[in-house]
């Protein structure tokens, strides 16, 4: 950190490694009555929460909202996180590559849930956070002792559908590839355990979001391609249950949200834009596209996932063509 900016009240509170909630009503009240100006304040109530031990319940709200607005909303342009801020707000909440506490971890997802744009590596790298609790049962989510390594519970689905959700904001932004090897390394570890449903709903969903806006769809805003459609949680006896519901009704439930490569060419057409046009209808799962995806399932060299018999099966019904490096996992699903 840089050089920190403590008024008294607050290196008193430093000193005495307690936080009352007095204390932060007169936080509010005396010192960022008008918000979080500065790095070094910021960096002063990083100072704080790491140096106090016993914290009150208000302590978190109001750590996350006073830091999200210096980033947000103090930093110019307004709603614009920049590279640099993105990088040290990575660099404070940090530490051996994982966020120290959950507290840090409310105020990351936060922040993406407050911007208006922000670098993709805040989205992946909370994303990670998650992995690091599903995969080595590292991080601010085993405290206490709830989660389960290699196993996606309800509160874990919920959390990476937050995160992806924040990161696209109100805008109609893909899910990036650093996103989507996360959810690969996840759903790799999780595979063999019994998962609550709503994980292989929101898996097939953010990858084939990023593999059909590779392929020239427009992206609907995240919070339509990732919603969550009740019947597809419901209970099966076999392992193809998800698969076959997908098949029955998902596929439409999913694809509706999306405008076909020939669609969008058509609209441009009548604007008289045919060189955008044409550039779009070049475009499909491209090479390197299908042998990264060929590889994530695993090469054909295992028995393809059920939530990756879906997948496949959605991107064979939505492409517009299909690249031959796909074609052996594709004719298992055919």
């Amino acid at each position: 950190m840089g050089e920190l900016i403590m008024s008294a009240p607050v290196a008193g509170l430093t000193s005495k490694n307690k936080i009352s909630a007095e204390d932060v009503a007169m936080l509010r009240r005396e010192v960022f009555a008008d918000g979080v100006v500065s790095r070094g304040e910021a960096e002063a109530l990083f100072a704080l929460d790491q140096s106090a031990r016993d914290k009150c319940g208000e302590w978190a709200p109001f750590f996350v909202e006073a830091v999200t607005d210096y980033i947000v909303h103090q930093e110019k342009p307004e709603g614009y996180i920049s590279q640099e801020n993105a990088d040290w707000l990575v660099r404070t909440i940090s530490r051996d590559g994982m966020v120290d506490s959950r507290t840090e971890l409310e105020l990351l997802v936060h922040v993406l849930e407050e911007a208006k744009s922000s670098p993709g590596q805040l989205s992946a790298y909370a994303l990670e956070q998650v992995a690091h609790a599903v995969i080595d049962g590292k991080g601010p989510l085993m405290l206490g002792g709830e989660l389960v390594p290699g196993l996606i519970a309800k509160a874990e689905v919920d959390l990476l559908r937050r995160i992806l959700h924040a990161f696209g904001g109100d805008g109609n932004i893909a899910i990036t590839k650093a996103e989507a090897e996360v959810l690969f390394r996840i759903n790799d570890r999780a595979a063999a355990a019994d998962n609550d449903p709503s994980w292989n709903e929101l898996f097939v969903k953010a990858i084939a979001n990023y593999v059909m806006c590779s392929a020239g769809y427009e992206p609907p805003t995240r919070e339509v391609a990732l919603r969550h459609e009740n019947f597809l949680d419901e209970a099966a006896p076999t392992l193809g249950g998800f698969f076959s519901r997908m098949v029955s009704g998902g596929f439409a439930a999913i694809l509706e949200a999306y405008h076909s490569p020939g669609d969008i060419e058509a609209e441009w057409e009548a604007r008289n834009r045919a060189a955008e046009a044409l550039a779009r209808r070049a475009e499909t799962i491209d090479a390197d596209e299908a042998k990264w995806l060929a590889e994530r399932i695993g090469g054909g060299q295992r028995p393809l996932r059920d939530n990756e018999r879906a997948l496949l099966a959605l991107i064979r019904h939505a492409s517009p063509e299909i690249h031959p490096a796909l074609k052996p996992l594709l004719d298992k699903v055919a």
